[in-house]
């Protein structure tokens, strides 16, 4: 998997972040679709943490081959 790749599944589960931030009712955020538009948030932003933890290790990996 490329950098730019990387960038772009990056770009996309932050855009699905503000998407799910416009679902949540935060008067009763554990109820209804806000329940579902949270669980979309932590799961974009493990998405977003796991790609940069990824991203590092390729890095590093780069550097301990030069």
């Amino acid at each position: 998997m490329n950098k730019t790749f990387s960038i772009v599944l990056i770009l996309l589960a932050l855009a699905l972040i503000a998407f799910n931030v416009t679902l949540v009712d935060f008067q009763n955020p554990l109820q209804g679709d806000s329940t579902i538009a949270l669980i979309g948030i932590v799961a974009s932003l493990c998405a977003v943490v796991l790609l940069l933890i990824f991203m590092t290790s390729k890095k590093i990996e780069k550097k301990l081959k030069d």
